[in-house]
């Protein structure tokens, strides 16, 4: 490694160690609001677990490509969807939070640039998500969730290829809060469809063939389809190539794209002089 690519590095490492750090004692000053969080996520997952108690097996014939059971699909969803919500959240509401404080001038006028900002900015939402998803799976395999096959390099591709997926998401909304300051289209677009539409309380083959066409267009559809068959089936990197693939496709076009519109949103921002407007 050349001296000035190990310093690159040290210096991306030394600016999101100070991002986690600042939202860490941010939320510290919290501390009620977080751990009741995770506390209540507990009891979100027992409401599911005792509805697939009274599903019973009437849901089979739709869970069979899952493995069957109800509450383990349902906790993947509800697990892996939290992704979705802190990326259409964190990043949007990382911009607004700073613009109330009157920081995210200081912030995108250093020389860090501006996809690092808003990209190190919603490190830590991540770290939460992380957490609030190991737990959702701990708590899945106490209450008898099967995950003894599990393929967890094909989970971490997957999870690495969703998280891009839905950060793209999560930028485009914090671009349109840049320019528009209130009332966001695109969280609750992509919130309501995903949430519907993308299979996370119930297999999308309960739809008709056209709403299905619907489901297809939504990256979540792919993220949950590929990491139940990792985690609950342990499918090979073979039986996981097709949604896989079809995530790579999605971060391809959505990344660059989103990365674009934010730097085009900042700068007119900047050249109309609303930056700190909120």
């Amino acid at each position: 490694m050349s001296p000035a690519l190990g310093g690159l590095d040290l210096s991306v490492l030394r600016k999101a160690h100070s991002f986690i750090k600042r939202s860490y004692m941010l939320q510290m000053s919290y501390k009620l609001e977080f751990f009741l969080r995770l506390f209540f996520a507990f009891f979100n997952i027992l409401t599911y677990y005792f509805v697939a108690k009274l599903i019973g097996t009437a849901g089979a014939p739709y869970l069979k490509q899952y493995g069957g059971d109800y509450f383990s699909f349902v906790l993947i969803g509800i697990a892996f969807s939290t992704y979705l919500m802190v990326s259409l959240r964190g990043f949007s509401e990382t911009v607004r939070d700073e613009q109330m404080m009157g920081t995210l001038e200081a912030m995108l006028v250093t020389p860090t640039d501006t996809t690092a900002v808003i990209t190190l900015s919603a490190l830590w939402s991540f770290i939460v998500a992380s957490v609030r998803v190991f737990l959702y799976l701990i708590i899945g395999l106490f209450l008898g969730v099967n995950m003894s096959n599990a393929n967890l390099p094909g989970a971490l591709i997957i999870l690495i290829l969703t998280i891009l997926c839905f950060s793209s998401i999560g930028i485009l909304s914090a671009s349109f809060i840049m320019i528009f300051k209130r009332g966001d289209p695109i969280n609750m677009l992509f919130m309501s469809t995903s949430e519907l539409f993308g299979g996370v309380l119930f297999p999308i083959e309960v739809f008709p063939p056209a709403l299905q066409t619907v489901s297809h267009l939504l990256p979540m559809t792919y993220a949950l389809n590929g990491m139940r068959h990792a985690l609950l089936q342990g499918y090979s990197l073979q039986g996981l190539s097709s949604d896989i693939f079809t995530l790579i496709v999605f971060a391809i076009i959505l990344l660059p794209s989103s990365l674009f519109i934010f730097r085009f949103a900042v700068n007119r921002v900047k050249e109309e002089g609303t930056l700190v407007q909120y």
